[in-house]
């Protein structure tokens, strides 16, 4: 059988898998990601890789949380929007101003009705002058028109004109969804419309490797709903790979444990995504795909992601208490700091001689993609303070009080942060690992330095009695880190399974969430009241780097959680397996309405039809979804294919054994495995 080389690439580690349809994995490699340069990592992973096996490799696969990440840390490319046939009132609804915020987004008169009849004719001169206004400075184009999923010419013709003028990639609404809802449309297609460069930059990379190892194969790349598409496909809709990861670790950890069912925990650098599954697959959600707070349209794996991972920034909170929290914010560990720039130790030193403590003590800043100094397209050149700050982060890791004392520091730096620029460092649970000797990979010193720092501001602002030492205060991050992993799968289950959303600040959420999972034998929970417990009744199966060092043990999340945690062979690349063993899915949507009596219009990509009955407008439909479908099958890369299709029809009793039709939505699928014929 066939041999294929997976990848996983995610804000932290970067995995290969070389796998025999036959055997199974034959192996696995894992290198650290490194963003600015992706093929770095992906370099350094598949060099641990057997190389006489892997040119053999008929496929090559990638999934990938980094449309995820860029989602929950606020990171994106700049995109401008073209709404066709709406005013400002729809970006008061769906989310959709906070997330334009004040990115470039232009109103344009045209659009079409319900019935998709024109409304108003197109204003081309409007989408002329937007594109002359901002393609100097965003790297791709969104449009969304009112009721373009009922008839899509106006985008068609926007699409065109803005390709002409400006060659720059261009988001169609209408070719990601066929649903209503125009301002939620237009969210997911800017969102696809940001994600664009990012993902080019992963496929790049990965294609730039196998021409260099002579590879010949087929690329593809996991969608949100843990199928293949060819990646081609995927760079014209990114947005669908949004949750792929996560697709990808359930299909891996089922086809490794052999369950098919359960509940898969992925833990990661930055993130942990929890996702329930049946029959081998991920449920997908059918409201659309929720990451980083907005609501797509995107069909994907139904998963809860947390911004909890084995790099999450340990904070205080700012209650007044001494209360320890983790993330959401992924910073680079002191350990692995430490190990990539020796020369920090000594500052992390100087900084623990110091008489006197700061909040800034241990923390750091990183260059992590260039930009230019030189005036931008709107002839402005960059401030004093982002110049002076650009600088200082070309020389190597700068400590925080370096950096902010330039005027506005500490907001230019958040920026910088916050577009993926710069990334900053700090202590994680990574670090407390290294320090309690659970993990040994990068520098143990760098940790145990930036936990004493941590002890040494504790003491400072008068908390004497949390943690006396370096190790005592890695314990308690540990221990956060145990209970947070712990309260994700619960949190989850109970969201998912039973639709119980407790609010956060709620007793029922403290007893249901943090003192069930909590140490059962610290001194602390002696003088409860009531005690409360946890039973997961489904199976477990953690997967990520991370996992074993948080869910496994005597008394690891999955103790706490009194769960039967299954025990999986390559549990730590499951998502690069998951990458090569899925299959490749097309789907086409009909709709069929009656716009007036005796006339049955027929909705779908390929156009708008009217027809005198409803028998003869159901079997267009039908035979026009399930060619829509197969022909995209094989455009994502599927050989054969199976189809199917799935009604859903309104038609309302009257009374009087008379009913009345409303519409019907046809839905069609075709699947297959991926075609290697041509590697």
């Amino acid at each position: 059988m066939a041999i294929l080389l997976g990848f996983d690439t995610g804000g932290t580690y970067t995995d290969a898998v070389i796998y025999d349809e036959d055997k199974g994995v034959l192996g696995s490699a894992k290198s650290l990601t490194t963003k600015a340069d992706l093929s770095i990592g992906l370099g350094k992973a598949l060099s641990q890789l057997p190389i006489d096996i892997v040119n053999e490799a008929r496929l090559v696969s990638v999934s990938t949380t980094l449309a995820t990440n860029a989602m929950v840390e606020a990171h994106a490319t700049p995109a401008a929007l073209i709404m066709i046939g709406q005013d400002e009132r729809a970006l008061g609804r769906a989310g959709l101003g906070e997330l334009v915020g004040d990115g470039p987004v232009a109103f344009v008169t045209g659009g079409h009705s319900g019935t998709g009849k024109e409304n108003a004719p197109l204003d081309e001169d409007a989408i002329r002058a937007a594109v002359e206004k901002h393609s100097g400075y965003v790297q791709a184009f969104a449009v969304a028109g009112y009721f373009s999923v009922r008839n899509p010419s106006h985008e068609n013709r926007a699409r065109d004109i803005i390709r002409e003028m400006s060659g720059l990639p261009v988001t169609c609404s209408h070719e990601l969804t066929s649903s209503l809802d125009a301002p939620r449309r237009a969210l997911t297609t800017l969102i696809n419309a940001r994600l664009i460069p990012l993902l080019q930059g992963l496929i790049l990379s990965v294609q730039g490797l196998m021409d260099e190892r002579s590879i010949k194969a087929p690329l593809m790349v996991v969608r949100g709903d843990g199928s293949l598409i060819a990646a081609q496909s995927a760079l014209e809709r990114p947005v669908e790979t949004i949750l792929s990861g996560p697709a990808a670790s359930v299909i891996g950890a089922s086809h490794l444990s052999g369950c098919d069912g359960g509940v898969v925990s992925d833990m990661g650098g930055t993130t942990t995504d929890v996702v329930l599954f049946d029959g081998g697959r991920p449920t997908i959600s059918a409201d659309g795909a929720m990451v980083g707070g907005w609501r797509t349209m995107v069909a994907a794996v139904n998963v809860r992601t947390y911004g909890l991972g084995g790099d999450s920034e340990v904070r205080l909170s700012t209650d007044g208490h001494a209360n320890l929290l983790l993330g959401p914010r992924r910073v680079v560990p002191l350990s692995l700091l430490v190990e990539q720039h020796p020369e920090t130790l000594e500052i992390l030193q100087n900084q623990r001689e110091r008489p006197v403590t700061t909040a800034m003590d241990g923390k750091f800043a990183i260059l992590l993609r260039d930009m230019s100094l030189e005036p931008g397209p709107d002839g402005r050149p960059p401030n004093k303070t982002t110049v002076n700050i650009i600088e200082r982060l070309r020389q190597g890791p700068a400590p925080l009080h370096q950096l902010t004392v330039f005027g506005m520091g500490e907001k230019v730096l958040e920026r910088l942060v916050n577009e993926g620029r710069a990334v900053l460092s700090g202590f994680t649970p990574s670090d407390a690992s290294h320090v309690l000797g659970l993990q040994s990979n990068w520098n143990a010193k760098g940790a145990e330095l930036g936990a004493t720092l941590f002890v040494r501001r504790l003491f400072d602002l008068g908390f004497y009695e949390t943690a006396q030492d370096a190790e005592e205060f890695a314990r308690l991050v540990f221990e956060r880190a145990i209970v947070e992993s712990a309260k994700t799968v619960s949190g989850a289950v109970l969201a998912e399974h039973y639709g119980v959303e407790p609010e956060p600040k709620s007793i029922l959420n403290r007893f249901l969430t943090e003192d069930a999972v909590s140490d059962k034998t610290s001194p602390d929970t002696a003088s409860e009241a009531l005690a409360f417990s946890l039973s997961l009744n489904r199976p477990l199966l953690a997967i990520g780097a991370p996992a074993a060092t948080y869910y496994g043990g005597a008394n690891g999340a999955a103790k706490r959680l009194n769960a039967d945690l299954v025990p999986l062979p390559h549990a730590d690349v499951a998502n690069a397996v998951g990458a090569v063993v899925g299959s490749v899915t097309g789907d086409a949507t009909a709709l069929i309405t009656e716009p007036e009596s005796g006339v049955f219009r027929v909705h779908t990509d390929a156009g708008v039809q009217d027809f005198g009955n409803l028998k003869d407008a159901d079997s267009h439909a039908e035979i026009t979804t399930l060619d829509l479908a197969k022909t995209r099958a094989i455009e994502r890369g599927a050989s054969e294919t199976d189809t199917s299709i799935n009604r859903e029809e309104i038609i309302v009793d009257v009374g009087g054994g008379s009913t009345v039709f409303v519409e019907s939505k046809l839905i069609a699928t075709a699947r297959g495995r991926p075609d290697l014929s041509a590697a």
